[in-house]
């Protein structure tokens, strides 16, 4: 049953990622890659949530696996950031990286400590 509601989740959250992304690249004239770092993040922090929340397995499966699984794209993160290397752009490469690094941990981080202070 656990691989049905990693399904589920992972059914809702791999078109909203698609879309979210498509939605917030297309109002930045931009190389930078703002719609994957967004999900990313996003999925991080809800992640963290999750994480520091009592729930059950089940609960971890559908939203944590399943829909945060599909939600976050590090290979997306990762063939954007060799894009950007290869168009010259090592700036934003470098930006890439380490605004998804600081960005994601922090959002998992802010997250876990939310949920602790509510749950």
């Amino acid at each position: 049953m656990t691989w049905l509601l990693v399904a589920v989740g992972a059914a809702v959250g791999a078109p909203l990622r698609y879309l979210t992304d498509r939605l917030i690249q297309s109002r930045h004239d931009s190389v930078f890659p703002w719609g994957t770092l967004t999900v990313n993040v996003a999925g991080s922090l809800l992640l963290g949530v999750v994480t520091g929340l009592p729930t059950d397995s089940a609960v971890a499966a559908l939203v944590g696996t399943g829909f945060c699984g599909a939600l976050t794209t590090y290979s997306t993160f990762s063939y954007e950031t060799l894009r950007l290397l290869q168009d010259g752009a090592l700036f934003y490469a470098m930006v890439n990286v380490v605004a998804s690094l600081v960005a994601g941990f922090g959002a998992a981080a802010l997250g876990l400590v939310v949920a602790q202070a509510f749950g």
